[in-house]
């Protein structure tokens, strides 16, 4: 998203575009059925939330701190290969 509503969410479109890939999104403040189902099938109670490949890496904070130590780089080239 351009501008996302939530903070949260910008911060973690911030470090996804710093690192420099493509992501897609929903604003699932639009879709409230598909809010609750994300955290029911991650079985993480806020959003944002990342997926990669399918796989659950982590609300903002955790995706915050991955891209601070670099690591979020190293999961995002893993999952290109």
């Amino acid at each position: 998203p351009a501008q996302p509503m939530c903070g949260f969410s910008a911060k973690v479109v911030g470090a996804l575009k710093k690192e420099g890939i493509d992501f897609s999104s929903v604003n699932v403040l639009d879709y409230p059925q598909i809010r609750e189902g994300v955290k029911k099938y991650s079985d993480w109670p806020t959003v944002p939330q990342l997926y990669v490949d399918g796989e659950f890496i982590g609300g903002c904070d955790i995706v915050m701190d991955l891209h601070e130590q670099g690591e979020l780089a190293e999961i995002l080239k893993d999952k290109e290969n």
